[in-house]
């Protein structure tokens, strides 16, 4: 499977703002955005100027970014998205956040998306005590998310664990650090999502 193999503090630079695809290092003077507020390349410092169509491409691949999906995966997420009752918009960030890196990501056990989902696909998580190894699995409320018992001594996940105070919990989630495990207690609605999207710009890209 395709993945992106380039520098993630260039992926931030572009689309000027923080994605925290790097951990910790977000949150640090070295992240990127900090030093070079300015999209990469040779032209980087120049004046940008932006299409309609521009500002819609540039959210829909913040959103992308963001999450760590490709662009088939997350047209085939909108293509959900879009189908279920309700805004579209809304609908594709709920579906976004209710994948299970996200989740692990969102409970702490992980300092960047991309960690979680590493660790999701190496077998350290359990669904209701059941192996979990799909990053893209839609979670459930009620569902139990866990470290299998091997694991809870790894200590990139324990390290993770450490700095949570230092970063917000969704209301919809819930976290049992000294049983290493997080409860779903109910869907996320759209305004538990804190980050900065409009997702109507990227209902109006895919409707062109």
């Amino acid at each position: 499977m395709a993945r992106y193999l380039g520098s993630a503090c260039r992926l931030c630079r572009r689309e000027g703002t923080k994605l925290f695809l790097k951990g910790d290092r977000c949150f640090s003077e070295k992240c990127a955005v900090e030093e070079r507020a300015y999209p990469p390349g040779m032209h980087g410092q120049g004046r940008a100027r932006f299409s309609d169509y521009g500002v819609q491409l540039r959210e829909k691949q913040k959103v992308k970014r963001m999450y760590g999906l490709l662009e088939h995966q997350f047209r085939t997420t909108f293509d959900r998205a879009s189908r279920m009752k309700g805004r579209a918009g809304e609908n594709l960030l709920i579906l976004l956040e209710r994948r299970l890196d996200n989740v692990v990501f969102r409970m702490g056990f992980a300092t960047s998306r991309n960690e979680a989902r590493q660790l999701i696909k190496h077998g350290h998580f359990r669904i209701d005590g059941k192996k979990a190894a799909t990053p893209s699995i839609q979670v459930r409320p009620g569902q139990v998310i866990s470290l299998r018992e091997r694991s809870q001594k790894v200590e990139r996940i324990t390290a993770a664990l450490d700095t949570l105070e230092g970063r917000s919990l969704p209301q919809w989630l819930e976290i049992d650090k000294d049983n290493f495990a997080g409860t779903v207690k109910q869907l996320p609605m759209r305004e538990d999502i804190t980050l900065p999207i409009d997702e109507q710009l990227i209902v109006e890209l895919y409707s062109r």
